[in-house]
């Protein structure tokens, strides 16, 4: 497995063969954010194929409780592997280790992520890794689907942090 930063020429693969409730936001938002310095897009492949992903926003969560009470933890977001079958070997995990990678160079103290109240595997998975259970909220979002028709999501979630460790020449 190989991860990378998202680029340009990435976009029509990850459309491709990484779908999300029948449409990709791949090259709208998320590539944006990454030009625009908001983000970085972190893509896992294998076999020259996309098989996962994940955005760093460095900014933070949106929620306002996420933010109250982690007001400079970068948040990773949108993490997921494609297709089922690729899920349990350690894909995500990757992913998230090269997000904490980068945060830990950026000198962040922690990195935090939101998982789905009713998602324990996910959240499991994250307390192996080292996350810590803070907050809950409400994940409030839309996306457009192939028909033009806009759907509207409220999940609830539980945002998680992990210290990290300092980076080196940091104080």
């Amino acid at each position: 497995m190989r991860i990378s930063e998202c680029r340009e020429e990435d976009v029509e693969l990850l459309d491709q063969h990484l779908p999300f409730r029948g449409v990709a936001p791949h090259d709208g938002l998320r590539y944006a954010q990454q030009g625009e310095g908001d983000g970085t897009f972190l893509v896992a492949w294998e076999e020259g194929r996309p098989v996962a992903g994940c955005e760093v926003r460095w900014e933070g969560c949106a929620a306002p409780e996420v933010r109250a009470a982690h007001p400079v933890c970068p948040e990773v977001n949108g993490l997921g592997v494609w297709p089922g079958t690729a899920r349990s070997q350690s894909i995500g995990a990757g992913l998230l280790r090269e997000a904490e990678r980068l945060a830990t160079g950026r000198g962040c103290p922690d990195i935090g992520l939101g998982v789905e109240k009713n998602n324990p595997r996910a959240s499991a998975l994250y307390r192996r890794l080292g996350y810590l259970t803070s907050v809950p909220y409400l994940d409030c979002w839309s996306y457009d689907d192939g028909a033009g028709i806009t759907h509207r999501v409220a999940d609830a979630r539980v945002f998680m942090v992990k210290p990290l460790p300092r980076a080196a020449g940091t104080v």
